[in-house]
């Protein structure tokens, strides 16, 4: 059979499975067996079990379920009503006014979450029933949130970033802090969108509340030192060269477990419940993971990644062109699929091209978490959509109509990082020095 054959051949047994409704990392096992069984001449049950037991051992992968389990701390502590209580003065003189609450507090939660969703949903529960007692369009509201929601994936730590580069073999420390500046920049066109629709439409935003001297605002502010020492923690380990993300990520637990206990929401029943959610969600991710090395093994023996790299060289695309065509690739698999399992099930055949094409992997890490970001609010498998309709009881379609604009801002930030690649590469090259 033709390589072109084989491959429409395993495409169409993955969606078949897919459908079926079988978990997405016994389904990537099976096509993989299925492509080394009918294919290659290795033992497919000798190979599943050694790719099987070496992805699932990796120590890079330790950092992945202690973010996780961070962000589940976090989210049952009382942080996300103390950054309101802290930001909200600040922002009451920007067009717009409070609605810029949920994209300053998506940023400053991401920098110790690692998830979309689960930032979408901690500032969801602080932000949307202030914003909707003051009067704020629901439209507005929910839409900005779920578009500055993303930044839990690009803002580091990032649960993405991880998988990619365990996924690509690069350093998960120069691709946390290449996400630093494009993750800032995105917060920035955000804002920028809330202050033109604010001026564009004055009669809709309500009137500030009561104003505070600076002082006040100060003192105010003394809400955000917990989230902040955080941070520093987190990240400032990694950056000084004191920890791995693996260490930081320890200290990131112990931090939360910290905070949790100073408000007092560390009970062992809020312990129980983030650990079992942890737990769950990272054993999903790992599933996927050794479900994708293995297909990754498969496709390598098949000569699947070598021959698709060749037959895109013989199409003489661009750079440009090929990263657009990859984005709406990516866009369009997102409609269908959450964005670690598109990480790692397509990294196999996609990286052979890109290193061809001669694109570096940390700009193309980046590249990849901004236009998975953009699935997270594409439907019909947007996670954030899905995180928002729980919230808010709103249709999907109409979360993902007023998330648009947010959306389109993703495809700028794209284009701005292709444009000046710096955006993405200088904190890494300072970081070499």
């Amino acid at each position: 059979m033709s390589d072109l054959g084989i491959t429409f051949l395993l495409i169409a047994a993955l969606f078949l499975i897919l459908a079926s409704g079988v978990w997405i990392g016994l389904t990537l096992t099976g096509v993989a067996w299925i492509g080394m069984q009918l294919f290659s001449s290795r033992p497919a049950g000798d190979a599943m079990a050694l790719t099987v037991w070496s992805s699932s051992s990796s120590w890079t992968l330790t950092a992945l379920p202690l973010f996780v389990w961070m962000g589940e701390i976090l989210f049952r502590t009382r942080l996300s009503q103390d950054m309101f209580r802290g930001l909200a003065p600040w922002m009451q003189a920007l067009p717009g006014r409070l609605l810029h609450v949920n994209v300053a507090g998506c940023t400053i939660f991401a920098a110790v979450s690692g998830s979309s969703a689960a930032t979408c949903a901690t500032i969801g529960k602080m932000s949307l029933p202030e914003l909707a007692r003051r009067g704020y369009p629901d439209g507005m509201s929910i839409g900005s949130l779920a578009g500055a929601g993303t930044l839990g994936l690009l803002i580091p730590p990032s649960i993405i970033m991880i998988v990619y580069g365990v996924s690509a073999e690069v350093s998960i420390a120069q691709l946390f802090i290449a996400g630093v500046l494009p993750g800032m920049m995105l917060a920035l066109l955000f804002s920028g969108y809330i202050a033109f629709w604010a001026l564009r439409n004055p009669t809709l935003v309500p009137p500030a509340d009561s104003t505070m001297s600076f002082m006040e605002k100060l003192r105010e502010s003394r809400h955000l030192i917990p989230v902040v020492l955080l941070i520093i923690a987190v990240l400032g380990s990694i950056y000084s060269g004191i920890a791995t993300a693996t260490e930081a990520a320890a200290v990131g637990v112990v931090g939360s477990l910290a905070i949790s206990a100073v408000q007092g929401s560390l009970t062992w029943q809020t312990f129980k419940e983030s650990l079992l959610g942890g737990t769950r969600l990272y054993c999903m991710i790992a599933l996927i993971l050794a479900g994708a090395a293995f297909l990754t093994l498969s496709m390598g023996y098949i000569g699947l990644p070598r021959h698709l790299a060749e037959w895109i060289a013989t199409l003489g695309l661009s750079k440009f062109e090929l990263l657009l065509v990859l984005m709406l690739f990516y866009v369009v698999l997102g409609c269908f699929l959450d964005g670690i399992s598109m990480v790692v099930l397509t990294m196999g055949v996609i990286l052979p091209t890109v290193q061809k094409a001669g694109i570096d992997l940390i700009w193309f890490g980046i590249f990849i978490v901004l236009v998975v970001e953009m699935a997270q609010i594409t439907p019909p498998v947007g996670f954030n959509l899905f995180v928002l309709q729980g919230m808010t009881k709103r249709e999907i379609g109409w979360i993902a109509r007023v998330t648009l604009p947010f959306f389109f801002l993703m495809i700028a930030a794209v284009g701005l990082i292709y444009v000046f690649p710096e955006i993405v590469t200088w904190l890494p090259q300072q970081m070499r020095r």
